[in-house]
């Protein structure tokens, strides 16, 4: 068979209800008969020689030619709406960057990250945030060119990634400077009994701290536990309790002596990794930061 013989309408057909695992809701999101779309995969089945498709009760599941298949048609229609993706704003000359980060990513960080580009007339962005999976998920259907996080993720065979480290920084103990100004306390001993307000468990720092404190015995009164490095930025200017997180978050407050540092541990660190899919094309603003 030769590659002008391949009906790409049947391998988009097939493609979306690999993706959907049912003919009669592929057939209602595409618009068409099932039993048209029945015909066309068939078609595609015969002029490729093997089955794509074995029933179970009422569901379709993928034969191992069918995941072999549908592997290609991932790289072909996903490089499709990335180019789709592309061509949204160039012709005004512009370059569309599509970034997602993971909600518990400080926004500080993410601003710092992309400053470069926010004086770049030639640049347009668009942001989102979310959780892990449901980015990786929008990174491998190519509506992202890249995905900040703060916990590394290894590729896989069905989600074929690259996760570069890009960094780490130190976790602190901050407080308000009315009451911590002229106050030091040693990580993790010093903490015990103190009101404090923490990152929460989803938080890739929060085993850290946690594993710290029961190794010394350490028993803070736990105040508060936060999801959003934005709401835990608030929690420590206006709470009165002693927050633990990347001094980043706080860059502005420790600047104008709102929040002071109260403690450090070099056992403390966050990590941050942009992860981007193997096969995509290269944008050279995006490799410039990656850089």
């Amino acid at each position: 068979m030769e590659i002008e013989q391949l009906n790409f309408h049947h391998l988009f057909y097939f493609w979306h209800v690999a993706k959907t695992g049912q003919l009669t809701r592929a057939a209602v999101e595409l618009h068409t008969s099932q039993s048209a779309l029945s015909t066309q995969i068939r078609s595609l089945e015969d002029r490729l020689g093997s089955a794509l498709f074995a029933r179970e009760g009422r569901r379709l599941t993928l034969t191992d030619t069918g995941q072999l298949v549908l592997s290609y048609a991932e790289n072909i229609f996903g490089l499709g709406r990335e180019m789709l993706g592309r061509l949204d704003g160039l012709g005004d000359g512009m370059t569309r960057l599509r970034i997602g980060s993971v909600s518990t990513v400080s926004r500080n960080y993410q601003e710092n990250w992309i400053r470069p580009l926010l004086l770049d007339s030639t640049v347009s962005l668009t942001l989102e945030s979310g959780l892990l999976n449901e980015l990786l998920d929008r990174l491998t259907q190519h509506h992202l060119d890249v995905v900040l996080a703060n916990d590394a993720v290894p590729s896989h065979p069905d989600r074929p990634l690259h996760c570069r480290f890009l960094g780490s920084q130190a976790i602190s103990l901050v407080g308000p400077s009315r009451k911590w100004k002229q106050r030091r306390l040693r990580l993790p001993h010093g903490l015990h009994g103190e009101d404090v307000a923490l990152p929460s468990g989803r938080h890739a720092m929060r085993a850290q701290f946690d594993a710290l404190c029961v190794s010394a015995g350490a028993k803070p009164r736990i105040r508060a536990e936060v999801d959003d490095m934005a709401m835990l930025r608030l929690i420590a200017r206006d709470s009165g309790w002693l927050s633990v997180l990347p001094e980043i978050v706080v860059q502005d407050e420790l600047l104008s002596g709102n929040l002071v540092r109260v403690g450090r541990s070099s056992q403390l660190k966050e990590n941050f990794y942009a992860i981007t899919t193997l096969h995509r094309h290269r944008i050279e603003r995006l490799e410039t930061l990656l850089r």
